[in-house]
């Protein structure tokens, strides 16, 4: 699988600190290729979907996917297998 960083040219000094790049973890929100422009994206501000303990956010790609209603929606729910167990991203979610 491609990687971001590869397929959009992304600088020697962005790379180096990227945090998709170097653990395995989402594509912050910093950075210039993160922007969603599908039309399904919009954000939520329901704050029962924004909080919900039964979804697998460690599915998200991006970021901003964690407060996509449409991610919020439909994402996987834990147990179903989803997400990357190893990568201990759902801890990192509220700090945005």
């Amino acid at each position: 699988m491609m990687r971001c960083w590869e397929r959009r040219g992304c600088d020697e000094e962005w790379m180096s600190r990227c945090p998709h790049n170097l653990g395995n973890d989402v594509c912050p929100t910093e950075c210039f290729n993160v922007d969603c422009f599908l039309p399904t994206h919009v954000v939520a501000t329901d704050f029962a979907l924004l909080l919900n303990p039964d979804l697998e956010y460690s599915a998200a790609v991006k970021e901003c996917c964690r407060w996509c209603e449409h991610f919020l929606t439909h994402g996987p729910r834990k147990g179903e297998g989803a997400g990357d167990p190893t990568a201990m991203r759902e801890s990192m979610r509220f700090l945005i």
